[in-house]
């Protein structure tokens, strides 16, 4: 079925169903996306402040044929969050669902609304001595519906799972304007399909989550945090393992690092402290959370001992302080600001299984060189088997004298990342950026599943229109 745009008739309908505080002008960051590869329209801007004047909306846009196109903090990497062609849209903003609707220490739970800033989500948290694990660059702005809506996963997806992993229930608004109350604080609830985790990941092509129940944890009694300096990927590997074998679950982020990283550091943010006095090829950071009674610098101390027995590091630094604990992870942590500044020509988000990194790494390099001189930064959560393998000009030159190259690159790099059985969207989702990525190398079978879910669920397709799957021709 053929969209329509929100015209001056349908907002004057809206106008009349919606209090107007809900309505917002088009500023442009509603329009725009963190890497500026495309710019958005709306036919109007809304941001409603309850799930009844969310379900109005949707309600009001299934009725009329109109796109709704959700948005969150705006943070996400495969354009989401906008509609850059096509009928103009409903933009539905949920900044002003931001209310904390109950925490419950003796069950480790919370109940936040899907506008709540993840950083916002982690205080609440530690007000009762709780942690929220799910961790990311964009902390500060990304919101929790969108973080569930993309599955987001972070550096904690080692010991505590991807987004999905941490929900247990939510609230949400169908394509046809029905609320589903499946706001449950159940771990356990066998009673049919699981519209759950089939939202979770959707990136609203199948709804707008507006409320999530969410597991806390009792929050580590002691933390600790290493730089570890390693031969290579292969080393990584097997200290990881090392790691597991010594302290359990204990550890909660395994980061691999490469010198590229520590370079475009030192080229754009000149001013961060470098850890090491002569940057190393590869390394590694650790961090670890243990129970009470145990010492994680000793415990790292440990590891890393047996570690140089074993031929697997040849140098390391533990943090002594909690603000060197900061001091590392801010090195970890500027790396994706680091690129954007620098400016790649392609950036993967990839994963393949975990033994097979190494090798991936080292085909990769050989695939990358055959189209010419580039610089390879590739870093990512070693634990989970997940990558950000970018890929730059050289050094003093411009991404703008390779884009011609940028599809090639891709297309080399996702091919070889089928070819070992890996995924060409590890975290950061389809959006519309890897549409044709997921018809290439989808399996026949899920892609018709997904597609008669989508036809089932939005039969008018108004769902963020063009999103993980193409919106069809008529």
């Amino acid at each position: 079925m053929k969209l329509n745009p929100a015209v001056p008739a349908f907002v004057d309908h809206l106008r009349r169903q919606l209090p107007p505080s809900c309505f917002r002008e088009a500023a442009p960051h509603y329009l725009e996306e963190p890497r500026g590869r495309w710019s958005g329209q709306a036919g109007v801007v809304l941001a409603p402040a309850t799930v009844e004047d969310v379900a109005t909306a949707i309600r009001a846009a299934f009725t009329a044929g109109v796109g709704v196109v959700p948005y969150g903090g705006g943070t996400g990497l495969v354009g989401g969050q906008i509609l850059p062609e096509g009928p103009a849209p409903v933009l539905l903003s949920l900044e002003r669902m931001r209310a904390i609707r109950g925490v419950y220490p003796q069950e480790n739970v919370m109940v936040a609304e899907a506008g709540t800033i993840l950083s916002d989500i982690h205080d609440a948290a530690a007000a009762v001595d709780r942690l929220f694990p799910l961790s990311i660059a964009a902390k500060g702005s990304a919101r929790i519906g969108g973080n569930l809506a993309t599955n987001a996963g972070g550096v904690n997806v080692l010991r505590y799972g991807n987004a999905r992993d941490l929900c247990l229930g939510l609230e949400a608004v169908l394509p046809n304007g029905e609320i589903w109350h499946g706001l449950k604080r159940l771990r356990k609830d066998n009673t049919g399909y699981d519209l759950k985790n089939l939202l979770i990941g959707s990136e609203g092509t199948l709804g707008v989550i507006t409320a999530a129940a969410l597991k806390l944890f009792p929050r580590p009694a002691g933390e600790g945090t290493a730089l570890i300096v390693v031969p290579g990927p292969g080393a990584a590997l097997d200290l990881l393992a090392l790691a597991r074998n010594h302290l359990g679950e204990g550890v909660s982020a395994f980061e691999l690092m490469h010198r590229t990283g520590l370079d475009f550091l030192a080229e754009t943010l000149p001013d961060l402290r470098q850890p090491f006095d002569a940057p190393p090829d590869w390394f590694v950071l650790i961090d670890v959370g243990l129970a009470r009674g145990l010492d994680p610098a000793a415990a790292l101390e440990d590891l890393f001992a047996d570690a140089v027995q074993a031929g697997l590091v040849s140098d390391g630094m533990i943090a002594q302080s909690e603000a060197q604990r900061h001091q590392f992870w801010e090195v970890r942590e500027q790396i994706p600001e680091a690129n954007r500044r620098v400016g790649s020509i392609s950036s993967h988000d990839i994963s393949v299984p975990m033994g097979a990194i190494p090798e991936f790494i080292r085909r990769g390099g050989e695939v990358i060189a055959r189209l010419g001189d580039f610089r390879v930064n590739c870093f990512g959560h070693l634990g989970d088997g997940n990558l950000h393998y970018n890929v730059f000009p050289p050094k003093g030159q411009s991404r703008d004298s390779y884009l011609d190259l940028r599809e090639a690159i891709k297309r080399a790099v996702h091919d070889l990342v089928h070819r070992m059985g890996g995924s060409v969207s590890a975290e950061h989702g389809i959006g519309r950026l890897k549409v044709d990525d997921l018809e290439r190398y989808g399996d026949p079978v899920k892609m018709s599943a997904m597609r008669a879910i989508k036809a089932a669920l939005d039969p008018k397709r108004i769902m963020n229109p063009g999103a993980v799957l193409r919106q069809p021709a008529d």
